[in-house]
């Protein structure tokens, strides 16, 4: 095919728009808005736990124009799934809330959205709040080096709230507007590739992913390759969970029925027959699991084994909890996956000292439950990463291994020695720094160095007997230690501490 007939068989194709922002930014309650639905308030804990991708249709000056959403989780430990929306995003909305200005999370993805040169469009939210205030905004993009219009930059920014609806039509057709500028194109014709951005286990349905189709047209009949794994199309699903004959590019696609789990952010293609896609499927190069962590001897090691509904949760959990450590102890994943925790992840924790189960998302099936019942094994189920995140830290806490430490309470100035016998010495000394105490443990030091220890057993001020002398003050004592002790040495009060 020349290049002349290969351009004419490229058409316009619809925009993906990644919507991304820090967390409680506002960016689901925005596609509610835009969808007409209320997914926000069933999420838990009112955070958005897995990238997802919905298709709208918006008029703009008389013509209907599909879009299609990718909506990013914005809690810290999702960073890995923002990162893959950037690459699957042909435009970026970057929403910022008009009360609370740039955030960590903000910063971040934005670093995504430049890294892969995406078109960008700044969303301002809540600006029905009291609080809300567009310069002060503006102010806090350009420190962090994004200029939008009218503040020294050609960033399109765009005033919205997403409860009142204000702005989110304008918002709307910024984002028809760059994406006709942009002129994005796709061979419809083509046999549908695109990139997966969820995988997950269905106790009904078996593997399944979401996708978003790139180029082409996904038929059903035809045969789904990626890493390592392949799927018949019997059938297709939109993003509604309505079967459909064909997708073409740019739609979210369910794709069902893959023989192996495939992994989030890899590239899918379809073909005629089932021997291509097996080829295909073979030629990608398995990346190494990122679940390994090495460990450093004499450090403990807390062993977990997790499950989630999805890759994406998965992914995120075990990012979340590898980032925990402490000076002596480490986590350490043993063994993840998707699905509900089953009877072999049990017998796993049975034979594995001190680990822990973890169920994030996902259930646990009624054998693991028996078993584990039995057993005394105890599956910990959160919907909530943070709440998961936390738990891990309380736990390699609780855990740490406890030593014990010397800490040194003062320091005294040996002045005159008055007499000793065998183990015992009578002298007078100055404290130079902290207090000494009766029956305390100590360090004798000559010229700096350690020569002996010995304990302090009587201790008085003006010949009255005390418990305690302070800083700056002079004291007698009888000290028992096997070294003769001279004038000059220095005394140091230690005790042991548990740490």
């Amino acid at each position: 095919m020349d290049k002349s007939q290969e351009k004419s068989n490229l058409k316009e194709r619809p925009p993906v728009v990644g919507v991304f922002g820090h967390i409680d930014h506002g960016k689901s309650t925005l596609l509610d808005y835009i969808r007409e639905t209320n997914v926000v308030e069933g999420e838990a804990g009112g955070i958005t736990q897995h990238i997802s991708a919905y298709e709208i249709r918006h008029k703009r000056e008389g013509q209907e124009q599909k879009i299609t959403f990718l909506d990013t989780p914005g809690h810290e430990a999702f960073s890995g799934i923002r990162s893959r929306g950037a690459l699957v995003a042909d435009i970026a909305v970057l929403v910022v809330s008009g009360e609370d200005g740039v955030k960590p999370q903000t910063l971040e993805v934005y670093k995504h959205i430049r890294d892969s040169s995406l078109p960008l469009i700044v969303a301002v939210t809540k600006m029905d709040k009291p609080g809300a205030d567009l310069e002060k905004t503006k102010g806090s993009l350009a420190e962090a080096q994004i200029f939008v219009e009218g503040f020294g930059g050609t960033v399109p920014i765009v005033p919205l709230s997403a409860k009142t609806g204000q702005g989110v039509s304008e918002l709307l057709d910024m984002i028809s507007l760059m994406a006709e500028m942009s002129e994005f194109k796709g061979e419809e014709d083509a046999l549908g590739s695109g990139i997966i951005i969820e995988s997950k286990l269905d106790p009904k349905r078996g593997i399944t992913t979401v996708a978003i189709i790139k180029n082409g047209t996904v038929r059903k009949g035809t045969f789904a390759a990626s890493q390592g794994a392949v799927a018949p199309l019997r059938y297709i699903l939109n993003m509604d969970g309505k079967p459909e004959e064909e997708l073409s590019f740019s739609s979210p696609i369910q794709i069902i029925g893959w023989d192996k789990m495939p992994s989030v952010g890899d590239k899918f293609q379809t073909f005629l027959k089932k021997g291509e896609a097996e080829e295909f499927s073979k030629k990608i190069t398995v990346k190494e699991s990122s679940a390994e962590t090495t460990t450093t001897e004499g450090i403990e090691i807390l062993p977990i084994i997790i499950k989630a509904d999805a890759a994406g949760s998965l992914e995120a959990a075990e990012d979340g909890i590898l980032k925990l450590s402490r000076e002596r102890i480490l986590p350490k994943i043993i063994s993840s996956g998707m699905g509900p925790i089953s009877e072999n992840d049990v017998k796993l924790a049975i034979t594995t000292k001190n680990a822990v189960v973890f169920a994030f998302h996902s259930g646990t099936d009624n054998a693991a439950s028996a078993l584990a019942l039995r057993t005394g094994i105890n599956i910990e189920s959160f919907n909530i990463i943070y709440e998961l995140v936390e738990r891990v830290a309380k736990i390699l806490e609780e855990r740490e291994p406890r030593i014990e430490v010397e800490e040194t309470l003062g320091t005294a100035k040996v002045l005159k020695l008055f007499g000793q016998t065998k183990t015992k010495q009578i002298l007078g000394a100055r404290v130079i720094s902290g207090k000494m105490t009766a029956d305390s443990n100590l360090k004798i030091l000559r010229r700096e160095m350690e020569i002996g220890r010995g304990k302090l057993k009587e201790l008085q001020q003006a010949k009255v007997k005390t418990s305690e002398v302070a800083e700056g003050a002079e004291f007698g004592a009888m000290v028992e230690s096997k070294i003769e002790i001279a004038p000059g040495d220095t005394l140091e009060a230690v005790i042991l501490v548990t740490k």
